[in-house]
Order: C-alpha cells, then structure tokens, then sequence
C-alpha cells in the first residue's frame, strides 16, 4: 500500500495491502493487509531474553529505541486512549493474548512516538478499517524494529478491534489499525486491543468518507483525524 491510509495501499479489490508500509497484492478473496516491506521477513529467533524477535529493520522514523522485553512489565493490564483532534478513542489491551504487541504499544507511546501523528487510510469496503501509526503520514514509515506475529490463532476481527498492520509475517513495526465495523479479515494481523469507548469517533471518521485515492472506498480520511497524545493508564 504505500502505506498512506491504507492497510498496505491498496485498493479495495486489491486492498489491504497498507496496513503496514508496502503494498501488497490481494489474495484470491481480495483481502490483503500488508503494509510494511516489500518482503515478507522470517520470523526472528525467539529467546528467554527476547520472546517478542524485536529486530532492527528500516525505516526508522522518529527512532525511539528498540524495546527490550520485560515479562513482568508485559503482562500488567492497561488501557490506552488516543486523543485526537475527531475525539478519544480508549481501548484495552491484550497483554494476555499478544504481550509482544502490546508492550511495543506502550513502549512507543510512552515515549511520545505517536504524539502528532495522523490516521493515513480509511477503507470504507468491505475490510471497514482506519490505520493510523505512521509517523510520516504516508503508509511507509515505521519505528525502526520489527518484531514477530502473536494471538492469530482463531483470530477474528470485528468492530472495534485493533491490529497490527503489517507487509507481510513478523512484520509488526508502528502501524495499527482499528476496525469501524465487522470484517472477514484472514487471520493475519496480530489483534492486540478492544476499543472500550470511542466507537462513536470512529463511526463519524468513517461515515465522513475518504478521497479514493487507492481505489473506491480506499483512501486518506476525509475528517482528518490527529493523535494529539496516547494515554497509558493501569
């Protein structure tokens, strides 16, 4: 996808591909989320030390670090809210089922990573998605690592899930995506969070449209829709 709004850049028919940062051709059903690199990476070694596969990877935009796991810290419950300029969005996250991802969430906002970034891809067919964590706005930035996939088993995305986008597997860097309504999304994107509050935010983005700029009903968001600043609460 370029990665801008999209889930990987796509068009609906090919769509789902941004997710994360790169394009990426739909599959035979035309639901493709990747969004990162243009290749798919291996999955990295897991260790005692380093559950997660946090890696070095490009690009490194606004380049905060690369976590170093703490189990005890992983598996502390927490909600984020994401206050932005279309109102606040909290959800809970997962840091039973996908501690990896939801510690790389905490590790970047806590740092600010995602304080003044904006949602970059609204998809208003078939897969219902708003992507956001892309620091430069164009669906190709990330956060300098990439770490592996988690919870996919079974996985299911309806509305008011959150998700890794991603270009492909252990992938994950900075870009997430929320669902504003029920999808049929193939188990691919590691779901990390619930929205608790804020599902109304995300049905008036959605309902305000996007521009189609990657095929009809795939595009940047028509109400533009700015992270002011992530709260981590216990």
């Amino acid at each position: 996808m370029r990665i801008r709004p999209r889930i990987a850049a796509l068009s609906v028919t090919a769509a789902l591909a941004v997710l994360g940062l790169v394009s990426a051709s739909a599959s035979p059903s035309g639901q493709t989320l990747d969004i990162q690199k243009p290749a798919a990476a291996a999955a990295h070694a897991i260790t005692a030390a380093d559950p997660c596969g946090y890696t070095a990877a490009v690009p490194a935009d606004r380049f905060k670090g690369i976590p170093t796991f703490d189990a005890t810290k992983a598996t502390r419950p927490y909600t984020a809210t994401l206050i932005t300029t279309q109102g606040a969005i909290t959800f809970r996250a997962l840091t039973d089922k996908a501690p990896c991802t939801t510690y790389s969430f905490r590790f970047l906002a806590e740092r600010f990573y995602y304080d003044l970034t904006h949602c970059h891809r609204l998809t208003t067919q078939r897969i219902y998605v708003l992507q956001c964590g892309d620091p430069t706005g164009t669906g190709s930035g990330g956060p300098g690592y990439s770490f592996n996939d988690e919870n996919l088993t079974g996985a299911t995305y309806p509305a008011g899930t959150v998700a890794m986008a991603n270009a492909g597997p252990n992938t994950n860097g900075s870009q997430f995506f929320f669902t504003t309504a029920d999808t049929t999304l193939r188990p691919n994107y590691t779901p990390f969070g619930v929205v608790t509050r804020g599902m109304n935010v995300l049905a008036k983005i959605a309902a305000a449209g996007e521009d189609d700029q990657n095929g009809p009903g795939d595009g940047y968001p028509d109400a533009y829709t700015n992270i002011l600043h992530v709260v981590i609460s216990h």
